[in-house]
């Protein structure tokens, strides 16, 4: 969609509600920066909700506060993930719309709760649907609403007099009080914006992003923290999803090559000199006659079905295993990789294709060929690991089909790995 085009209707969706900036130019200048911040949130190599939730306050910031605004805003930004390349960009603009409506909403409730302390603060206070609570500068709750107590799953009475630590995640305590009371309290001004763990009471954990303002007291009244925070459980469980679908394989469950490489990379960052790691780059032999005659549906089950048996072959092993493409896959065994342990995993992986897989009736028999390395991880990157057992790989291809290489350093070994020929079906 032409951006001009889009901005345009942006600012007459926007404009309907009779709100916002009076001076076109200051609209459309915002808009245009808002735009690209969408833009970056949708694109990002991981997806950060704090890009939707900075436009939805930026909006009702500019005067568009109208509940409404959020909707019209995600009908009209709808075209930049239907443009995207990326094949998560509808999932991805799903969680960023989602931010724009909670920012929006939060910032409305912030501006409320500083404008009205007396009746009208109490009406929003008691019935807003996000969790509201106030707190001292020790971190002990003053009051809360029903929103806070539902999400915790205890009655507002209880609240009142517990630390915020009672019902904060273990292992988050530590960032949270670095955040509060480190930085926040002693700065006596401002706000902070987290996404921590949430314990409710009935023992299972979900996920609260606050926004947190220390307030200055007044009229007698000592200084205190205002929490504005929204249940972004189902947003985590999406994000974890999304995480996952991008590093495996859709077709059999397997980490996929941009997994293997990360998992390449977290290994190497703890290795000594001295440490060796070993990888099997395995092609299957036969498999594309196997799609030809039975059809790539057959091929596909033939293709779980072997990756269902590696994984079984080797589960006793420490090592990955990936499906990098087509009928390619790899091994990835981590220190101490020496050559027994590698030559242990090669067998297996060929033992586990000797029976012949069973599709519709057919027998159907398939064998590998496998490059193996055993080489130092220090100061070797993923790709280049790879690439190396890939040209092992073209060894034993071009000796016989149903063969091994295995190479250590720059030592290269040819052993026979009980070729298998085709059958009668």
């Amino acid at each position: 969609m032409d951006r001009n085009a889009l901005l345009t209707a942006w600012w007459r969706a926007l404009s309907t509600t009779g709100e916002g900036p009076a001076e076109l130019e200051v609209a459309r200048g915002l808009l245009t920066q808002l735009v690209d911040t969408f833009l970056s949130g949708l694109l990002a190599p991981e997806l950060d909700p704090a890009a939707g939730a900075k436009i939805g306050e930026a909006l009702a910031d500019a005067g568009w506060t109208d509940t409404t605004v959020p909707i019209r805003t995600v009908q009209v930004l709808q075209p930049l993930a239907e443009d995207s390349d990326r094949t998560d960009a509808g999932a991805r603009f799903a969680v960023l719309g989602a931010a724009v409506a909670q920012g929006h909403q939060m910032y409305l409730t912030r501006q409320q709760l500083r404008q009205d302390q007396n009746a009208r603060f109490r009406v929003v206070f008691d019935s807003a649907d996000i969790a509201i609570a106030i707190g001292d500068t020790d971190g002990t709750l003053v009051d809360a609403n029903r929103g806070l107590a539902e999400m915790i799953g205890v009655p507002v009475e209880q609240l009142r007099g517990i630390s915020i630590y009672d019902f904060a995640h273990p292992d988050d305590q530590e960032e949270i009080r670095s955040l509060i009371f480190d930085k926040l309290v002693p700065a006596g001004e401002g706000s902070v914006r987290m996404e921590r763990r949430l314990l409710r009471s009935d023992g299972s954990v979900g996920w609260v992003a606050f926004s947190i303002t220390f307030v200055r007291g007044t009229q007698g009244y000592g200084d205190y923290l205002l929490a504005v925070g929204e249940d972004v459980t189902e947003r985590h469980r999406l994000q974890q999803e999304l995480h996952w679908q991008a590093r495996h394989d859709p077709l059999t469950g397997l980490p996929n090559r941009r997994c293997l490489l990360e998992r390449i990379e977290t290994v190497s960052a703890g290795v000594g000199d001295d440490d060796h790691v070993g990888l099997c780059f395995v092609d299957l032999d036969r498999f594309k006659p196997i799609n030809d005659m039975y059809g790539h549906g057959t091929g596909d089950r033939v293709l779980t079905e072997v990756a269902a048996r590696f994984g079984d072959s080797v589960r006793e092993q420490d090592c990955l295993i990936a499906r990098i493409g087509g009928d390619e896959f790899v091994a990835l065994i981590p220190p101490p990789a020496e050559n027994d342990v590698v030559t242990t995993v090669v067998d297996r992986l060929q033992s586990a294709l000797v029976e012949p897989i069973a599709v519709d009736g057919h027998q159907l028999h398939v064998s590998a060929s496998i490059g193996a390395i055993v080489t130092p991880l220090a100061g070797s990157d993923a790709e280049s690991l790879l690439d190396s057992a890939d040209t092992v790989l073209y060894l034993a291809k071009a000796n016989h089909k149903g063969r091994s290489v295995l190479r250590t350093s720059h030592r290269t070994t040819d052993r026979h790995s009980h070729p298998l020929t085709p059958r009668p079906e």
